[in-house]
């Protein structure tokens, strides 16, 4: 079942606010139970986590910037 525009618009506002603050707080603990590693490998993981959670999610966000597209054109167009 296709998300309306409207519930995609308030299902990413929703996770932007609570799902991204979450993942941070998981990804850092996960890499903080590993052994100690040297910093550039600490950044490699960071990096690749911090882009690893747009990719599942993509659908969600696509479009919602744009106009709605199913609301009616604005009077005198």
């Amino acid at each position: 079942m296709a998300l309306s525009y409207k519930a995609r618009k308030r299902l990413s506002i929703l996770i932007v606010l609570v799902g991204v603050p979450l993942y941070i707080v998981a990804a850092v603990s996960l890499v903080a139970l590993l052994p100690p590693l040297p910093v550039a490998v600490e950044f490699v993981m960071y990096a690749v986590l911090g882009i690893a959670w747009v990719f599942p999610l993509k659908p969600i966000f696509r479009g919602v910037g744009q106009p709605d597209p199913d609301a009616p054109p604005p009077d005198g167009q």
